[in-house]
């Protein structure tokens, strides 16, 4: 192995123990409280007496709670002990309460241990940094000047990798593992460590986590974010303040995400999300222009739309039959539904096949990007050769059987046990309403149980945010029956569209999703963090306003900040607004527009949140985006589907031209032709003669054109999937899942890794054999 090339090592204040030379690479934190007795006012003797009962019962309870809790955290620490961990201990104190900070330091044995357990890469050789923007290529062969270029300093050194096994030698121990490494090898052993008994699964600082015997677990950031000053040099910076200053910071918007530097303090799930998320909202961009130019292409045709002009012209031509049970005839002429037309003509059709073909090869084309990053990180194979079992599970599990992968005997948990479970599980989920028993169905990694558990929860939510436009575009209006003969439920008549129709109503709900809400989620999502940190910074000031003359500790600082909450939120955030800009995009042509929008203050809001508002996360390792991918895929399907049931039985696409190839090409009197008039017996009873809008005959009996168009409407839908899947299937088809200079430099590098290897192996052999050679 290689020696990791870095500048002298500088230490910065707090991120060392007292000696100034060890590493703290976790911070476990617990608080105690003062324990002060109670003063009772104002109370007769017998009330004071029973007060004083119920809270000596109150105390006892709690005294045996956290008498459990400080015997579950001795052990724990015990056991960190034995499994080689170097411990220093602070803290800070105030009359209301004490907070312990117990720092952690891997030791060079352990950290060599751990790798090869935990199949960490080791570095064989540096390599050339190869620039994965497409955008940046394209514009450096037009010699075009690349506004979104941006140098940003102490970019990581990429190297030549392979798994650890066993260590050859190195002569900087302290820079060989990378921070992130170091994390997650501590991390690990605090995920393993027992505090209590096995069968009970108490094991773990999560679950201590949860119980309340710590109150904090984290690795620190390193250094504070703020800038220096101006005359700072950029490569004195350290990682934080890059960051800062190149990725979350407002200026910076329209430049490339610093993604390998986001990896190296992050680690590379986090990465990848921002990766995703950038590549998304680059792609986006040709969506909304399009979209505008439909929209547009709307506008300018407006004044063309002869059904239109018949409807506002009409005055009281057309009475239409009242839409409630209380309400009153009125003219159709009051609707006017020019506005209608920008959302129903027919360039939504040509934009619907559009954003479906998009939908694909954007996956597409992120199936290559992913690859290309997960290569670039060295997690190309990690989900399936590498990812250890998750410690609830080691726990857990009944059974150890040997791995049929890597021969090492590992917990083991019946498939058949586990598909049961998961059974039970989705039946738990439709008859509760809520996702449970993704912990009882026994997941061996980490990866797979957060795959689970996204898929419950998701379902769950899109049935939250989809339902209502569903309702609308679907079934609203579907099931009325027609004058005196109106469809009831539980008594009541059944809902009717609006008087401009239900694809007005279907746009208008997704502006108010696509604007209002999404605006409503940034404000909260930069407003909330605030007010916990606050809450969480007025809780310690206590303890701050004892320690007035020293300057705050950097385990001090980072407790004041908020845990981090995980990406399942923010990823469900984008992908519901997929949903919307795919699915339903031929009501809302300008919903790609929104979203890009959207995107744009979304990246640097979690890119701000991270850095400067929340506590450093544990770096994990990921392969690619999990499966949120077959989520994006599924919706993707999806949106071919509805658009075509949007376009063939809500929108007057077919209808219009149904009556353009039968009737009059100029859709003159088209008007009419929608309209039924209502039964004698309810003109009767209403002494009033009223038209709706249905393709019946005066006795409420569908005419031959309801079954002529209901066979148009068919027919559409089967050649429009039909048609948009063969494409959809040619471009997965002519587009690979990895680039073939990918697979080249895959080829060279595992050549390079067995040549490294077996110099090593005849290094070794050599000092075996000659006994006086020291190396």
């Amino acid at each position: 192995h290689c020696e990791r090339t870095s500048s002298p090592p500088v230490h910065p204040s707090g991120n060392y123990f007292r000696d100034g030379q060890t590493k703290i690479d976790f911070v476990l934190v617990w608080e105690v409280k003062v324990r002060r007795k109670r003063r009772s006012r104002g109370q007769s003797q017998g009330e004071a007496a029973e007060e004083a009962v119920e809270a000596a019962q109150e105390e006892s309870r709690s005294e045996r709670r956290k008498a459990q809790l400080a015997q579950w955290r001795d052990k724990f620490i015990q056991n960190l002990q034995s499994a080689g961990l170097l411990m220093e201990k602070e803290e800070s104190s105030s009359v209301k309460k004490a907070i312990h900070y117990l720092k952690l330091h891997a030791p060079w044995d352990v950290l060599v241990y751990y790798a090869e357990e935990l199949c960490l890469r080791a570095p064989l050789q540096a390599q050339p940094q190869p620039d994965f923007n497409t955008s940046a290529q394209v514009l450096q062969k037009l010699w075009v000047p690349n506004i979104m270029k941006d140098s940003v300093p102490n970019r990581p050194v990429d190297y030549y990798t392979c798994a650890f096994r066993k260590f050859l030698g190195s002569d900087d121990r302290e820079n060989y593992f990378t921070n992130t490494q170091r994390h997650r090898i501590v991390y690990e052993i605090l995920a393993r460590t027992v505090y209590g008994r096995r069968k009970r699964a108490e094991v773990g600082v999560a679950r201590l986590l949860n119980e309340g015997a710590f109150t904090g677990a984290f690795p620190l950031h390193e250094g504070p974010f703020e800038l220096p000053g101006c005359d700072m040099q950029p490569d004195k910076l350290n990682k934080r303040q890059v960051l800062y200053h190149y990725w979350s910071n407002w200026l910076k918007w329209y430049k490339y995400q610093p993604l390998d530097h986001i990896r190296e303090y992050f680690g590379e799930k986090i990465a990848l999300y921002f990766a995703w998320l950038g590549f998304y909202t680059a792609w986006l961009l040709p969506a909304a222009l399009v979209g505008t130019c439909v929209f547009v292409s709307g506008i300018l045709t407006m004044g063309s739309n002869t059904p239109a002009k018949e409807i506002c012209e009409s005055g009281g031509l057309y009475l239409m039959c009242p839409l409630c049970e209380n309400c009153k005839p009125w003219n159709i002429s009051d609707i006017c539904p020019m506005v209608g037309y920008l959302f129903d003509h027919p360039g939504t059709v040509f934009f619907s096949v559009f954003m479906s073909l998009w939908a694909v090869t954007f996956l597409e084309y992120w199936k290559r990007k992913n690859a290309t990053l997960a290569h670039h990180w060295d997690c190309m194979d990690f989900h399936e050769e590498e990812e250890p079992p998750r410690p609830e599970f080691s726990a857990m599990a009944p059974a150890m059987e040997e791995n049929p992968v890597t021969g090492v005997k590992e917990p083991y948990f019946p498939e058949k046990a586990r598909i049961s479970r998961m059974l039970t599980g989705s039946m738990v989920i439709v008859i509760m309403v809520r996702p449970t028993g993704v912990v009882r169905e026994m997941h061996r990694t980490q990866t797979q149980y957060e795959d689970a558990f996204t898929f419950k929860v998701f379902i769950f939510q899109f049935v939250n945010f989809y339902s209502s436009p569903f309702y609308v575009a679907f079934f609203k209006g579907r099931f009325v029956g027609y004058p005196g003969h109106y469809g009831t439920l539980f008594g009541m008549r059944n809902e009717d569209c609006g008087s401009g129709g239900c694809l007005i109503e279907l746009a208008e709900q997704l502006c108010i999703i696509m604007v209002g809400k999404q605006l409503i989620n940034n404000v909260q999502e930069f407003v909330i963090p605030k007010i916990k940190a606050w809450r969480q910074k007025r809780a310690l000031s206590s303890v701050k306003k004892a320690q007035k003359a020293e300057q705050p500790k950097c385990w001090e600082q980072d407790y004041e900040l908020i845990p981090c909450e995980g990406l399942f939120d923010e990823y469900l955030e984008i992908v519901l607004q997929f949903g919307f800009i795919t699915i339903f995009v031929a009501a809302f042509p300008l919903a790609p527009l929104f979203a890009l929008l959207n995107n744009w203050v979304e990246v640097r809001l979690d890119a701000y949140k991270f850095v400067c508002e929340y506590r450093r996360p544990v770096a994990e390792r990921a392969q690619h985006i999990g499966v949120w991918f077959i989520i994006l895929e599924a919706l993707s399907h999806v949106s071919v589907i509805v658009n075509a049931f949007l376009i063939a039985f809500t929108s007057d696409f077919l209808p219009r031209l149904l009556y353009q190839y039968k009737f009059n090409n100029d859709l003159h009197g088209y008007v009419n032709f929608t309209l039924a008039y209502s039964p004698p017996s309810y003109n009767y009873s209403s002494h009033t003669v009223c038209r709706y809008k249905a393709f019946r005959d005066e006795n409420g009996k569908y005419t031959l054109v309801y079954w002529e168009l209901l066979a148009v409407r068919l027919g559409f839908i089967i050649a429009f999937e039909h048609v948009v899947f063969f494409v959809l299937r040619v471009i997965d088809w002519m587009v690979p899942d990895i680039p073939e200079s990918l697979e080249l430099k895959i080829k060279r590098e595992r050549y390079l890794a067995k040549q490294a290897l077996a110099d090593n192996q005849e290094a070794l052999l050599v000092n075996e054999a000659i006994p006086g050679d020291k190396k």
